[in-house]
């Protein structure tokens, strides 16, 4: 928790598009260090939370407020200068710049508080040392595991105080879906807050501190990740597992 409360505060949120509606009167909260993970099946709003948040797609009625500062209104661009990085569905890195471009764009100096190391480009590259043997290549000639460790060390770069990640294993190979396990236990040392949108249960049940299930926009479930790891028939209604 911060002095304020928790860092994110998500408060009875509905989100359309256009007509579609999608999220209906959605709350959760995450701490300062905690790693929240949000599954359900396609089509149930988990990438529709994530754009709520971050502002592409803002809630008609509802509240967000991160870090003690109501961010509902906000563009984007401003979200991610409180220190909210996004880690999107897709990577969306720059195929046209290089590894070191890339990361360069999302430079921002971290606060000068005496607490938290700040993320920079020896700290990134230790976290991620196959992009430093990349860092001329451009992002096209990238596999897509390389491409998702630059989305990551590229969000990183903003010295966030909370990471969004929207389905970061999509795609990827069983060593590298380890790879990035391994990754967020390193990051849980942090105090960074963590909101983890995934499809692939067994990696979000081992990586994260809480969990929430979505099913038509709402929260059907919530708990540890323990509790829903027991508990089949939530898994077989609402995951299809």
């Amino acid at each position: 928790m911060t002095d304020n409360g928790p860092m994110l505060k998500v408060e009875d949120i509905h989100t359309y598009y256009g007509d579609s509606y999608v999220l209906q009167g959605l709350s959760l909260e995450i701490a300062e260090g905690q790693v929240m993970a949000v599954l359900g099946r396609n089509g149930m709003g988990k990438t529709t939370l994530i754009r709520s948040i971050i502002g592409f797609t803002k809630p008609r009625t509802g509240k967000v407020t991160f870090d003690g500062a109501d961010i509902t209104a906000l563009q984007p661009h401003e979200i991610v200068k409180l220190g909210v990085a996004l880690v999107p569905q897709g990577r969306r890195i720059f195929p046209s710049l290089t590894v070191m471009e890339n990361l360069l764009l999302g430079e921002k100096e971290g606060s000068d508080d005496g607490g938290e190391e700040p993320w920079d480009m020896d700290r990134v590259l230790a976290l991620f040392p196959r992009l430093k043997e990349r860092l001329r290549n451009m992002g096209n000639q990238l596999s897509g595991g390389e491409q998702q460790m630059l989305a990551f060390a590229r969000s990183l770069m903003t010295n966030p105080k909370m990471l969004l990640l929207d389905e970061p294993t999509e795609g990827l190979a069983p060593l590298l879906v380890r790879a990035m396990g391994e990754t967020l236990s390193k990051l849980k040392e942090s105090k960074l807050a963590i909101l983890l949108v995934e499809q692939n249960m067994k990696f979000a049940l081992a990586s994260c501190d809480y969990v929430h299930v979505l099913n038509r926009g709402r929260v059907v479930h919530s708990s540890t990740p323990e509790e829903l790891a027991a508990n089949e028939e939530i898994k077989s209604r609402f995951l299809g597992v």
